[in-house]
């Protein structure tokens, strides 16, 4: 039984309102079956495609909303924002739409794909800083200068019940859901969802999922206020946000909203799934759901829906990431093999190699180094597996015939 907290700052009301903004803007992104993860959780799952969304991201929902209730003196102004990715294209998009002048800040080292499409958006980018946080810094000193007005990412009650209209999509596509998994950073997006379902279906869960290594939620909401988390380190950029939004922060207190935390190997193994088996790209941060399901999957009571809530992913980003799924499920392997230093040793291991089915990805040889005696010669292999049994049997195949094998 949720206990009664403060009023919200944002209403199923305000979602509503927003909604009709939005009408002819957003694109009503597709809900779709999952069997995968529906055999994993034992109950119906379904994923909300809002990598689909126009620029990427359900970040366009709140940026517009936000935008468009500018008065017109505001709007002459222009408006400024930070961001490593989705806000910026969803600022830059909202502004084109709107036809307002957009100053986006991005930390420098943003990914070049990222930059790209906030410019084509029509946006003008200033790289400035090694983080959002120093990016933010930066785009406050702008607002202050020219009078711009500052679109914060996830802190605003117009932002939050943009972000919102998503939860009311859920509830027309999927009527019987009873379960709604959301990323969460600053938590703009849970709180929308929150705010949405909350007056119109009483017995919808909303959880709340945040990467372990970037989680402030948690400790948030049992201190009862925001408190900011240090040394964040994930792979999910989309969700690595330090301090919890005060308006959100609100929503989700009083609603006693449950927020998890997913570690960076069901993050890359969800990104994995969700490529594999629904044949859809997306970031990190975007399959923080899925990977809720991966962690805990009779935990939640179905029909389950899982928001993927941006796909906007660097390609080399992409192939890291796939990579490591690939070893968080067994499916790669990274060894370092000592060998005779003798003509044919090298021959003899990756016919061993592929006797034993596996697909040798990467080769590097070594014939000399400190551990290593003057006869020996190492070998780190790279191979593509088919299962953690298969891992298992070409350890053991290896060391049956005399190799000194350790993980790499």
């Amino acid at each position: 039984m949720r206990r009664p907290g403060p009023p919200p700052s944002v209403t199923g009301e305000d979602v509503r309102a927003a909604a009709e903004l939005l009408r002819g803007v957003v694109t009503v992104t597709p809900v779709e079956d999952s069997r995968a993860l529906t055999a994993i959780a034992g109950v119906p799952v379904l994923l909300k495609c809002e990598n689909l969304q126009r620029a990427g991201s359900f970040k366009i929902r709140g940026a517009y909303v936000r935008m468009a209730r500018l008065p017109d003196e505001q709007r002459a102004r222009g408006v400024v924002a930070a961001s490593a990715g989705n806000h910026a294209q969803g600022v830059a998009l909202a502004a084109r739409l709107l036809g307002i002048g957009a100053v986006v800040y991005m930390p420098v080292d943003a990914a070049l794909p990222k930059i790209a499409a906030t410019r084509e958006y029509g946006a003008e980018v200033r790289l400035h800083g090694a983080s959002v946080d120093e990016a933010l810094a930066a785009a406050l000193a702008e607002s202050e200068r020219t009078g711009a007005v500052l679109i914060h990412p996830f802190d605003h009650a117009d932002v939050v019940a943009g972000q919102g209209t998503l939860g009311l999509e859920i509830l027309e596509q999927v009527p019987d859901v009873r379960t709604i998994l959301v990323p969460v950073g600053g938590g703009g997006l849970a709180a929308g969802v929150v705010a949405a379902v909350r007056s119109a279906r009483s017995d919808v869960r909303v959880v709340g999922v945040q990467a372990a290594g970037a989680a402030a939620y948690p400790a948030s909401l049992a201190a009862g206020h925001p408190v900011t988390a240090h040394g964040l380190a994930t792979m999910a950029d989309g969700i690595a946000v330090g301090t919890p939004g005060a308006v959100p922060f609100g929503v989700l207190h009083a609603d006693r909203t449950e927020v998890r935390t997913v570690t960076e190997n069901e993050l890359s193994r969800a990104l994995l799934l969700v490529a594999e088996r629904a044949k859809l790209l997306v970031e990190p941060s975007g399959a923080a759901a899925v990977a809720a399901v991966l962690a805990d999957p009779g935990a939640f009571e179905g029909p389950v829906v899982a928001i993927l809530s941006g796909g906007n992913i660097d390609p080399l980003v992409l192939l890291r990431v796939v990579r490591h799924g690939l070893a968080s499920a067994g499916r790669y392997l990274h060894l370092r093999v000592r060998v005779d230093d003798t003509p044919g040793s090298l021959a003899r291991l990756m016919t061993r190699l592929a006797a034993s089915g596996g697909n040798v990805m990467h080769v590097a040889h070594t014939r000399t180094g400190s551990g290593l005696a003057l006869h020996q010669a190492e070998v780190d292999v790279q191979l593509e597996t088919k299962g953690p049994d298969h891992c298992a049997q070409v350890l053991r195949d290896l060391q049956a015939d005399g190799y000194g094998v350790e993980p790499g």
